[in-house]
């Protein structure tokens, strides 16, 4: 049976096993949910750590979910807010520190080698720029290519709201990326 299919037999109408649900959504929406992360958090350890925590936290209150067929939407909500709980905790440590040692890079991620161009680095830095709520609303329709739909139920705001955040944000990527380098 196809990935699609045993996901569709576990989101039935009730959760009858979690251990079930987590492991189907886990093969159906691991990796784009560690894409989803990364784009959040610079870090692909982070990113990992983040959607672990995602899929823990969804574990937790499997059997609390009244619609499974909106678990998915759930969990890439779960993972927008921890990578926004990272970024925090990030910049108030930054602002607590002394001066550091400098950080030796690491090697390349898989992701980070897709996005190798200097004008995909330069988009990237532009989206990071962005509003959270505008940001994460180009990730999901733009990125993932989630419609608008899927991307309201995952940000729990109307397609409307959706619309507005998209064409803003993209009036913002378009401004920063024409001005002068």
């Amino acid at each position: 049976m196809s990935n699609d299919g045993l996901l569709s037999a576990v989101l039935s109408d009730t959760v009858t096993d979690p251990d079930a649900l987590v492991a189907e959504l886990f093969a159906a929406e691991g990796r784009s949910l560690v894409r989803l992360a990364r784009i959040f958090c610079d870090d692909r350890a982070a990113a990992e750590d983040l959607v672990q925590e995602a899929f823990m936290r969804l574990h937790r209150s499997a059997g609390s979910i009244r619609h499974p067929q909106r678990a998915p939407a759930f969990l890439r909500s779960i993972v927008i807010n921890l990578a926004r709980d990272h970024n925090r905790r990030g910049l108030m440590s930054l602002r607590h520190q002394s001066a550091a040692p400098p950080v030796v890079p690491i090697e390349p991620s898989p992701e980070d080698e897709t996005v190798g161009g200097e004008d995909d680095r330069a988009v990237l830095a532009a989206v990071r720029l962005l509003p959270d709520r505008q940001r994460a609303c180009i990730v999901l329709r733009y990125y993932l290519e989630y419609s608008e739909s899927e991307t309201a139920d995952t940000l729990e705001i109307s397609k409307n709201s959706v619309k507005t955040h998209c064409r803003r944000a993209l009036a913002s990527l378009e401004a920063t990326l024409e001005a002068p380098r």
